[in-house]
């Protein structure tokens, strides 16, 4: 199938394919939109089944940093990149400086940053060979711990923030005793739940990866719980923490939880599932606008001057811009995630 054909191409304005045979990389950037600004998105190395798998997500994931960054009103646009392959199997350094030389070609339109799969370490490697790895040069901390410039910690506040705005909105509680549903303990999924235990919510964790769920069990009390029957709990809040359009026809049906807020990206499988969710009353917070505490983040280091207080108040605005989505979405009753849809395509639909 062409690029241009294919149902998830949004006039993306620019898609690139690399391939490097001797460094074992094979790898797709992909720029949606530049309106607002030069477009950032992480690299996300994954197992993709096929080429067209790893096609489909950089598209998605490109698309949805436009509406980020929109939403978080920053002067950047959309992109995102994918190499195929295990992260924990193929990822050699040889690769990671391909990659930075694949960034590199396209002359500052795109910058990277950390996603699922890549480590600071990586971004460094990629650093060698461009100035548009973002990451690197971390100056400010939220909470104003050392920084590394790794942005999950800013992600994971964010979502702390905005899962805890949707349920004063949908339950009108704190968190003490809230049962709340995590699929996925990687990077952010872990501090998430760090942030919730914190506050006394109650925590039912999983992951394909076992290690991360050992450490919940262990260290916040959580519950640990097969993949398969995550959605299903009969808890307050479900978080979807790891890959994208784990909201589908299959779990939908399955859900409980008055409240999906979560870290990861393209959490519903299609656009009308959101119609779906509110018509049984279910609040869902925008993935883009709950998750985009990394983005923010990034966008600090690279400012010439900012401060550990700027960067949190910023994150913390999360939860008042999810309160108006919440409230413009009764008042016209529409899905939430159709009305984000709107307020993001109005600012980034023409240069900034």
């Amino acid at each position: 199938m062409a690029v241009f054909d294919h149902p998830e191409f949004d006039n993306h304005e620019h898609v690139a394919f690399y391939h490097d045979e001797e460094a074992g990389l094979s790898a797709i950037i992909a720029v949606h939109n530049t309106n607002l600004g030069p477009a950032l998105g992480g690299c996300r190395m994954w197992p993709y089944i096929n080429s067209a798998e790893a096609l489909n997500d950089v598209l998605r994931l490109s698309k949805g940093m436009s509406y980020k960054a929109a939403m978080a009103n920053l002067k950047l646009g959309g992109g995102k990149s994918v190499i195929i392959g295990d992260p924990r199997k193929a990822k050699t350094p040889q690769m990671m400086t391909a990659m930075g030389k694949f960034v590199d070609s396209l002359g500052g339109k795109y910058f990277t940053a950390e996603d699922s799969g890549i480590s600071v370490t990586d971004l460094q490697l990629m650093a060698e060979q461009s100035d548009y790895i973002a990451g690197v040069k971390a100056q400010y901390h939220f909470a104003g711990e050392q920084p590394d410039g790794n942005p999950a910690p800013s992600t994971a506040y964010g979502v702390f923030v905005g899962l805890q705005a949707a349920v004063k909105y949908a339950l009108n509680r704190d968190l003490t005793g809230v049962k709340v549903a995590i699929q996925g303990m990687g990077h952010v999924g872990f501090r998430l739940a760090k942030h919730l235990s914190d506050a006394g919510a109650q925590l039912f964790v999983t992951d394909i990866y076992p290690e991360g769920v050992e450490r919940a069990v262990n260290e916040l009390g959580a519950t640990a719980v097969a993949p398969q029957d995550i959605y299903a709990l009969d808890v307050d809040v479900v978080a979807p923490c790891a890959m994208g359009a784990s909201i589908n026809d299959e779990t939908l049906p399955t859900i409980k939880a008055k409240v999906i807020a979560g870290a990861a990206n393209n959490q519903l499988a299609r656009e009308e599932i959101g119609d779906t969710l509110r018509q049984q009353g279910i609040l869902y917070a925008p993935d883009y606008v709950i998750n985009a505490g990394g983005v923010i983040d990034i966008y600090h280091q690279r400012m010439e001057t900012s401060t550990n207080e700027a960067l949190r108040t910023h994150i913390e605005q999360i939860g008042e811009t999810l309160n108006e989505i919440f409230e413009r979405a009764d008042k016209e009753h529409k899905a939430t995630n159709r009305v984000a849809n709107v307020i993001a395509e109005e600012r980034f639909a023409h240069k900034g």
